[in-house]
C-alpha cells in the first residue's frame, strides 16, 4: 500500500509538473490572430469565461481551457477588468493576461482646439468613432444638466486640451472632464487676478477672455488686447468687435462682415450695446484667460491688424485712423479695436 501511495504521489507530481510545463509553453507562445491588430472589448460584469469568448470572437485566438486554466493558476479570475483592448499580432496568452488584469485598455484622444464653439465641440464629439455615443439626441440644455449646471449656457464652459480616453468610454465623460478643467482654470486664474479689474464675477472675466482668444492673431499680443478691452470697458465705452458680431448672427453668416451687420442689433452686437455681451463666444485657451485677469499696463484703446498675425495698438483714435489707412488701406478708418476683418 505505501508503495502505491508513492506511485500515485510521483504520478501526481509528474502530472503536475507536466501540466504546469503545458500552461508555461502555452502562455509564451504567440498567439492566432486574424488581424496585425485587433480590438475587442470586455463588458462590466463579464465572468472570465465570457471574457475569453468576447475575446476569441473579436478574431483572437486564445483556447479556452487552457487560458482559464493559466487564468486560475495565477489567481487572477478576480482581476479581470472591463473596457477596451488592443493587442497585436505576435502577443502571448501571457501578455493578453497581463493587459486584462493591469487594465491596459486601448486609448483614444481627442483635440478640443481654442477658440472653438460649443457646436463645433459637438460636432467632433458626435464623429468621433472611439467613444460611446450618449448624447447625440440631447440638447445643449440636457446636457449642461446632465452636468450639473441646468439653465448654465454651454459656451466656453469647456477647456480646449488634449483628452486621452478608454475607447468605449461615454462621450459625457469628454463633456463633464472638459468642463470641470475650465471651472478649475477659472477659479485658480481668479484667484490670483490683479487688482482694479472691471468684473464682478469669473464669469464676465471667461466672456471677455473668449473675446481676445478669437482677437488674438498673435501670442504676444494677447495681453494688450485685453488691456485695450478693458481699458474701453473702464471708460463706459463700447466693445465694438468683430466677433461678438459674428457670433450673433450664428449661422447666417457667410464669411463677410458688412455695414449692415454692425447695424442690426442682436444680443451680441457690441457696436450696438454697451459692455460684454451674454455669454462667451468660444473657448478661451489658458493664455486667453491668464490675459485677461493680467492685462498689459497700456493706455490703448484701439488695435489694428499689420497683416503679418500682429497688431499696432493705438491711445487714441487720430492715431488709430493713421494706422488703420497705414496697413488696410481702404478699411473702415473710424474702425473701433479690431483686426481689420
Amino acid at each position: 500500500m505505501f508503495k502505491f501511495l508513492i506511485s500515485v504521489f510521483v504520478l501526481a507530481v509528474l502530472a503536475a509538473l507536466a501540466l504546469g510545463g503545458g500552461l508555461y509553453w502555452y502562455g509564451h507562445q504567440p498567439l492566432p490572430m486574424a488581424a496585425d491588430k485587433t480590438a475587442f472589448r470586455i463588458e462590466p460584469g463579464s465572468g472570465l469565461r465570457t471574457a475569453v469568448r468576447h475575446i476569441q470572437a473579436a478574431g483572437v485566438g486564445v483556447r479556452e481551457w487552457p487560458f482559464i486554466a493559466l487564468v486560475r493558476l495565477q489567481d487572477q479570475a478576480g482581476a479581470i477588468k472591463a473596457g477596451s483592448y488592443e493587442i497585436e499580432r505576435g502577443a502571448s496568452a501571457e501578455d493578453l493576461l497581463r493587459k486584462i488584469t493591469r487594465g491596459e485598455f486601448a486609448q483614444g484622444q481627442l483635440v478640443l482646439v481654442e477658440g472653438w464653439t460649443f457646436k463645433q465641440m459637438r460636432q467632433l464629439l458626435d464623429a468621433h468613432p472611439d467613444l460611446e455615443h450618449t448624447t447625440r439626441e440631447l440638447s445643449d440644455e440636457e446636457i449642461m444638466t446632465r452636468l450639473g449646471a441646468p439653465g448654465l449656457a454651454p459656451e466656453g464652459r469647456f477647456f480646449p486640451d488634449t483628452y486621452r480616453f478608454s475607447k468605449g468610454d461615454s462621450d459625457l465623460g469628454i463633456f463633464r472632464l472638459a468642463f470641470e478643467e475650465m471651472k478649475r482654470h477659472l477659479a485658480q486664474a481668479w484667484d490670483v487676478r490683479a487688482p482694479g479689474l472691471p468684473f464682478a464675477t469669473p464669469d464676465e472675466a471667461l466672456i471677455l477672455a473668449s473675446i481676445v482668444e478669437k482677437e488674438t492673431g498673435a501670442r504676444a499680443d494677447r495681453d494688450l488686447i485685453a488691456a485695450v478691452f478693458i481699458n474701453r470697458l473702464r471708460k463706459g465705452m463700447r466693445l465694438q468687435t468683430d466677433p461678438t458680431v459674428i457670433y450673433g448672427i450664428g449661422a447666417r453668416f457667410d464669411g463677410n462682415l458688412r455695414k449692415v451687420d454692425l447695424m442690426t442689433d442682436t444680443p451680441y452686437n457690441t457696436y450696438m450695446r454697451d459692455g460684454l455681451p451674454p455669454t462667451p463666444i468660444a473657448m478661451p485657451g489658458l493664455e486667453s484667460l491668464r490675459a485677461v485677469m493680467h492685462p498689459a499696463a497700456t493706455e490703448a484703446l484701439f488695435f489694428v491688424a499689420r497683416g503679418d498675425g500682429s497688431s499696432h495698438f493705438s491711445e487714441s483714435l487720430t492715431e488709430h485712423n493713421r494706422a488703420v489707412d497705414r496697413y488696410q488701406r481702404g478699411g473702415r478708418s473710424t474702425a473701433p479695436p479690431n483686426r481689420g476683418k
